[in-house]
């Protein structure tokens, strides 16, 4: 029988076992962590290496003194049991890597002991207690939370096999390893076969099984999906969750959560079967997965798209493992950067390279840069727009979300915002409602605050209809109609981003056109102008979600409450508690607030063929929260009722709060006047900024139905 190409190293015999042709497994270790990783890790010391090789030694040695501690499955995620079984699969791995550094028998044997327990345990499970009802799993009470445990039990196995007997792997294969890949496969197809990251940590574990036992079948089922045929599968999710600029569907936070089993998987392929070339994939997809999911952050956090847990970093194991793998293949020094900063490298051939450039001063600067991120498989389901302007720890950054949905992680926000600088997260998202595994809220799950509040509209820094949320907050619908990234521009002067969407509420059209202004002398500022049609009057509500204590306000008429209440019934605005509301001028009104050691100025105005209603409501999250689930985020709403509307504004970061030395300069907004015009070929946005000069951003192209296409910046001197 001839061996097939993608077993390249293979010792033994070929053997039929149940379930379908096998071959001998290649020599151990042979998955993600091969033997040149192992030759270079011997042979190295020094810097952040030593450091994560100690750090390794340590919980593995933590592990052999705890012992083998395998509960009965029982609590959902957070609970005790779930976070033992947690705890087991990072310290078989540990054992395991540092059983192949070091040749001590005591941690093979620890992990053979392990794996003997699962193997007494898993075959008498039914489904767990605390199952989810479309993915239970057995020893988790999701299946997902299964994939994940086999994707690193798979590996200590594999890291130990050389030291098992014949009789202790096919007891291991034969009640374990193989039970749980079938579980996870033909077991639960609806979940093998999905398009999603719970699919490809099923994929990338049964797959893995398959090259460390010798299983083709498992192998084959994970590249082309169970019935070969390519429509699911390993490849088919390259080609249909990242798009062509590597960025992934549901957003940063789950892109990171998705590489682990991307880049481990495709590690175990190069390793056994490098002539699949694996790494250049549809133009190195997955490598320009890695470096999309480095530059969407800021100052170390990962930004907060969709259903985000916001103190998610760089410094997260899943860019660490595939930092090292990236430096191995490409040999791209601003990588090194990363590692720097992420304190600690992968135990692997890459992390060793990583190590020695940081400890040898050698480090290159990562090149953090203006541009968009095209969404969708094709490219064609808008962008993500990402503006920028000095580094990415202090530097200002606008982000200028024109996505589709993001699936079921994804919020009802299109053509919404963020900024950042100083460090700060300025005007923010809410990223998720969620505490991850406290298991006294609500178990560590989302909380129903996620779906009445995170993801509704309101809680977005984007337009609100009738105090609706987008698409009626209907995810069939929403996922159907993405946002269109008409435009986007990157200059010396101003970056410019067009969005816009015709789909989010019936009967309205809106286009948001934003330019991050950088002048030469002074803190970078935003210009805002969102530009509404309609056949129909509504009401109209832009939010802004910002972080700070207010200053003050030049709003007329302004009422403070000292009862507040909800400001709706549903939608997001059962959450909201009115504090106060003044009148809006047509015109340059303007709200102050101070963050940190910087103060922030938003100028707004607006032209419409109604001003009547024109208010601004300040708000604080709280209401309807009996649980106290929701943090007491604030923010303030422009609201006015009409059919035709442009919605303007400049936020402007100014001057410097010393509290410790007890001194405060330029507290005040340099911004003059806000100048709105219709024109021929459009409209003018003139911002008058006083001695930093006088910039006019030129709307065209387009029609009154459409909003503009065309975008340019011009600079006068006062």
């Amino acid at each position: 029988m001839k061996i097939p190409s993608f077993i390249v190293k293979t010792s033994g015999i070929v053997c039929l076992l149940l379930g379908g042709m096998n071959l001998a497994a290649a020599e151990s270790p042979s998955l993600v962590i091969s033997e040149s990783d192992i030759t270079a890790l011997r042979q190295a010391s020094g810097g952040l290496l030593e450091q994560s090789m100690q750090d390794n030694k340590r919980l593995a040695d933590a592990a052999l003194t705890e012992g083998i501690v395998v509960p009965w499955p029982k609590d959902a995620g957070g609970g005790y049991t779930h976070e033992q079984h947690k705890r087991n699969y990072k310290a078989m791995y540990a054992a395991a890597l540092q059983f192949q550094l070091s040749g001590e028998s005591r941690y093979s044997k620890y992990v053979t002991d392990m794996l003997n327990a699962y193997a007494k345990m898993y075959p008498t499970l039914g489904l767990h207690p605390e199952k989810k009802e479309q993915t239970p799993g057995k020893l988790f009470w999701q299946s997902l939370n299964e994939a994940v445990w086999l994707v690193y039990t798979i590996q200590a196995y594999d890291m130990v096999a050389d030291a098992l007997t014949d009789e202790q792997k096919s007891h291991i294969q034969n009640n374990l390893l193989f039970p749980v890949a079938d579980y996870l496969s033909k077991g639960q197809p609806q979940t093998f076969d999905k398009i999603h990251n719970h699919g490809t940590w099923a994929v990338a574990a049964v797959g893995m099984v398959g090259y460390a036992t010798g299983r083709e079948d498992y192998v084959a089922q994970a590249l082309k999906g169970l019935d070969l045929s390519g429509e699911s599968g390993f490849y088919k999710q390259l080609d249909k969750l990242f798009s062509p600029d590597g960025y992934y569907t549901e957003g940063p936070y789950y892109q990171r959560y998705a590489l682990m089993p991307f880049v481990w998987f495709a590690k175990a392929i190069q390793t056994n079967d490098p002539d699949k070339a694996i790494f250049a994939y549809r133009d190195g997809i997955l490598l320009k997965a890695i470096y999309t999911v480095i530059e969407l952050s800021y100052n170390g956090l990962f930004l907060p798209i969709n259903d985000a847990i916001k103190d998610k970093g760089i410094k997260t194991e899943e860019l660490v493992q595939a930092l090292a793998i990236a430096y191995d293949i490409t040999s791209d020094r601003s990588l090194s950067d990363i590692a720097r900063q992420q304190e600690r490298v992968s135990l692997s051939a890459g992390g060793v390279a990583l190590s020695k450039i940081i400890a040898s001063n050698s480090v290159a600067p990562y090149p953090y840069e203006s541009k968009i991120y095209r969404d969708g498989a094709s490219g064609k389901q808008g962008a993500l727009a990402l503006m920028r302007s000095g580094n990415n720890e202090t530097g200002t950054l606008v982000v200028s979300k024109n996505t589709s949905q993001g699936m079921g992680h994804g919020h009802y926000d299109r053509l919404s915002w963020q900024l950042y600088d100083n460090g700060n997260e300025v005007v923010t998202d809410y990223g998720a409602a969620r505490y991850l595994n406290v298991e006294a809220k609500y178990g560590g799950h989302y909380l129903q605050e996620n779906d009445t509040w995170a993801k509704q509209s309101v809680a977005h820094n984007t337009l609100v209809v009738d105090q609706k949320s987008q698409f009626n907050a209907d995810l069939k619908e929403a996922n159907k109609k993405p946002a269109e990234q008409v435009d986007f521009v990157s200059g010396e002067l101003a970056d410019i981003s067009i969005g816009r969407i015709n789909t989010a509420y019936e009967g309205v059209n809106f286009t948001r056109v934003q330019a991050l202004i950088k002048p030469e002398s002074v803190e970078p500022f935003v210009i805002d102008v969102v530009s509404i049609q309609s056949d129909a009057v509504h009401q109209y509500d832009l939010p802004l979600h910002f972080n700070g204590q207010i200053i003050d306000h030049n709003l007329s008429d302004y009422q403070s409450f000292n009862t507040w209440k909800p400001m709706g019934e549903d939608n997001g605005y059962q959450h909201m508690l009115l504090r106060g509301q003044g009148n809006s001028a047509s015109s340059k009104n303007r709200l102050t607030w101070l963050l940190g050691d910087r103060f922030y100025s938003y100028t707004y105005g607006h032209y419409s063929d109604s001003d009547d209603s024109a208010k601004t409501l300040f708000f604080q999250l709280g209401a309807n929260d009996p649980n106290h689930n929701l943090r007491r985020d604030q923010g303030a709403i422009r609201r006015l009722t009409a059919s035709n509307v442009v919605m303007y504004s400049v936020i402007e970061p100014h001057g410097e709060y010393n509290g410790t030395a007890e001194y405060v300069t330029n507290a005040y907004s340099r911004l003059k006047s806000l100048d709105y015009k219709v024109t021929q070929s459009g409209a003018e946005l003139t911002v008058n900024m006083g001695e930093t000069g006088t910039f006019t951003l030129v709307l065209a192209g387009g029609d009154k139905s459409s909003g503009p296409t065309e975008a340019k910046v011009v600079k006068e001197k006062n």
